[in-house]
């Protein structure tokens, strides 16, 4: 089925705003990683390019709680995009309101400005009317960039598309809705899906989706430690959501009714905090040792190749061993180093 992309919208002389994911590690004012800046660029470009009066990027950063955090603001990031771009970027320090307004309508004809932080609202994440009213009102058109945040059913993803007439996919949502709709219609084989995040509640139906279709589910972030906790192993502190035990329960029982091979860490990393200079530790994931302690990161067995081909290759009887084939190695390789800058 066609969707409606930035390419079929009328942006000459308008005021665009694109819903990116510039949720990057940000410490210290010093970016990390700006993987996810450079892959809305395409679209900030191309909306330029088409004329736009004025292009205002909409954000979350980490998760400040709905009330402004100065280690969260979005700040430099506005000097990262600009670096980028080649070009000066504006920067509102608020999303919505006067400074908002104030910013978008001094920008210069074709200028780009960058809104605080979406999640310095408690509204964004509550996904409250009157705050999608207020972002509806600073734009002319709409454009969904942001694939990672578009499950969400936040102000600036969900309630704000229904107040903008002209609304549509970026060209990074684009591309992976096409990549996605290819992988889920029409896989290759062995077809591997791998799953990270914080919550199982943020992923539940897409786990349950993914059932019927894959052959191999590798789950992992802090979403296993629920897992971990529904199969009676020790978790410390980890982060759990105790109300979604039974929820895994069902996702293992499913697979091991498929025969399908749901792969867990094999050890992780534990600490008593997340914090620079915390002392850690490497243990099994069945090690009682982690104590008062919270798993978080996956450990060298987890990483390496540990298990034989054939093993691969053997209907699972349910619950098993992390590991990966030749051909999902680079995968797992991806998926540790967007969790690691997540972290």
């Amino acid at each position: 089925m066609a969707k409606r992309t930035i390419r079929d919208l009328n942006l000459k002389g308008r005021r665009v705003f694109i819903r990116v994911d510039f949720n990057v590690p940000l410490k210290g004012g010093v970016i990390g990683d700006d993987t996810r800046i450079r892959e809305s660029l395409p679209t900030i470009k191309y909306a330029l390019d088409a004329g736009a009066g004025c292009v205002m990027l909409a954000s979350h950063l980490g998760r400040p709680k709905g009330k402004p955090n100065p280690d969260m603001s979005l700040r430099p990031v506005a000097a990262r995009v600009g670096d980028l771009l080649g070009r000066a970027v504006g920067f509102a320090e608020d999303c919505v309101g006067p400074a908002a307004e104030s910013a978008v309508k001094s920008a210069p004809p074709g200028g780009v400005v960058l809104l605080e932080n979406l999640r310095f609202h408690a509204e964004e994440e509550k996904n409250d009317p009157g705050f999608a009213k207020g972002l509806a009102a600073l734009c002319d058109v709409y454009v969904n960039d942001a694939f990672g945040a578009a499950h969400r059913a936040h102000a600036s993803v969900e309630a704000m598309v229904r107040l903008v007439p002209d609304a549509a996919a970026g060209l990074l949502m684009e591309k992976e809705v096409r990549y996605l709709g290819a992988a889920i219609g029409n896989p290759e084989r062995p077809f591997v899906a791998i799953i990270g995040g914080a919550k199982v509640s943020d992923k539940i139906e897409v786990i349950e989706n993914l059932i019927p279709r894959v052959d191999r589910l590798l789950i992992g972030g802090a979403m296993a430690y629920t897992f971990f906790k529904a199969m009676g192993k020790p978790v410390g502190k980890s982060l759990v959501e105790d109300d979604k035990l039974d929820s895994a329960r069902d996702v293992m029982a499913r697979a091991k009714e498929r025969g399908l091979q749901l792969l867990l860490p094999l050890d992780h990393v534990v600490a008593p905090k997340l914090e620079a200079g915390s002392p850690s530790e490497t243990l099994n994931v069945d090690d009682a040792a982690i104590g008062e302690r919270m798993g978080l990161d996956i450990g060298p067995k987890t990483v390496g190749p540990t298990q034989v081909r054939s093993r691969m290759r053997r209907p699972s009887s349910g619950m098993d061993r992390w590991a990966c084939s030749r051909s999902t190695r680079s995968q797992r390789a991806r998926w540790v180093s967007r969790r690691r800058s997540r972290t």
